[in-house]
């Protein structure tokens, strides 16, 4: 068991395909959320608003489970399990233009064309992983 991406895998986490991000709500009860990311390397990176379940989660309970399927084989996975170390909204806006260029082909889906009630405060999450599991 390791607390490192591996090579082998880190196209789940670079490609455009959904993870299901674990969280836990206050009373222990687990929510799972389908979610774009990415990985620099260090941390595996998500977004989000902070009117979001998750974000309340993941501030007062910041550890945190990824599980990404390779939709070519689905008994190829990748389990990240870790501690989001930081929420900063520095750079929020710019990634969920990228991840929605990676991921719709569309960019700035999130921009300044959005419609008003869609226009938030991105916040990147960053996971540090303490535990990975993959196949």
């Amino acid at each position: 068991m390791s607390s490192q991406i591996p090579e082998s895998h880190r196209d789940l986490l670079d490609g455009p395909i959904i993870a299901a991000l674990a969280t836990l709500m206050p009373d222990g009860q687990a929510q799972v959320t389908p979610v774009w990311c990415s990985y620099d390397g260090t941390h595996v990176i998500v977004n989000a608003t902070a009117d979001r379940q998750k974000h309340k989660n993941m501030v007062e309970r910041p550890r945190v489970t990824l599980m990404v399927f390779d939709p070519v084989n689905l008994f190829r996975y990748l389990e990240v399990r870790g501690i989001v170390e930081e929420i900063t909204a520095e750079g929020g806006g710019e990634s969920m233009n990228e991840l929605s260029l990676l991921y719709t082909g569309k960019p700035k889906r999130y921009g300044i064309e959005a419609p008003a009630r869609e226009v938030s405060e991105r916040l990147l999450y960053k996971i540090k992983p303490t535990h990975v599991n993959y196949k």
